[in-house]
């Protein structure tokens, strides 16, 4: 049975929503799951000032934290992260960060991973978030498990190929049809862990 990881931040609550998805298909395909956040690195003062922000905030303070050692018992991971810029959250780079040690000596080397993202409009850097994580997914020796267009539940969730994405309002709702995406896409995860851990 491989181990698996689902790691998100979330500000606002739909990278939240969108690990609890892939939680549920993990589990539901017989995975030992892990649902862990990335740490919260902004100062209250940041996150008092947007009430969304601070009520997700609040409501998931008893969500485990991940730690580099997570992925380091994980056979294969999923990552849920919103889109900063075409890149990246501070926090999430900072987590990936701290995993160094793990990518020296060899850790992470053929584990595998696939990743999801959102943004506030559909050509907010979703794809390039995407693409740019994986970059340091190859420097990590990691495989990828992207979705590609294995399903029609890709063409029906906006197409990305890289993995599901999702337009969210200012409030954190998903406005766009992903559910069964993500669930597609952690299942397809799970199997390709499952073929490369055996």
């Amino acid at each position: 049975m491989p181990k698996m990881a689902i790691l998100y931040y979330s500000s606002t609550g739909a990278n939240y929503q969108m690990a609890q998805w892939a939680e549920a298909a993990l589990k539901d395909s017989g995975a030992e799951v892990k649902l862990l956040k990335i740490p919260e690195t902004a100062p209250e003062s940041a996150i008092s000032q947007n009430p969304a922000w601070q009520k997700h905030y609040e409501a998931t303070k008893d969500v485990p934290e991940a730690t580099p050692e997570d992925l380091e018992w994980a056979d294969g991971f999923i990552f849920s992260i919103p889109t900063r810029f075409g890149n990246v959250p501070s926090q999430v780079k900072l987590f990936m960060d701290q995993c160094g040690g793990l990518w020296a000596q060899g850790k992470l080397v053929n584990k595998v991973c696939s990743a999801m993202t959102t943004a506030q409009n559909p050509h907010g850097g979703q794809e390039q978030t995407l693409t740019s994580f994986y970059v340091s997914m190859f420097h990590w020796g990691v495989i990828i498990a992207g979705p590609g267009y294995t399903d029609d539940v890709i063409f029906a969730s906006g197409g990305n190929p890289y993995g599901t994405s999702a337009t969210v309002d200012g409030e954190g709702n998903i406005q766009d049809d992903i559910q069964k995406a993500v669930e597609h896409q952690a299942k397809r995860t799970y199997d390709i862990t499952n073929k490369i851990s055996s």
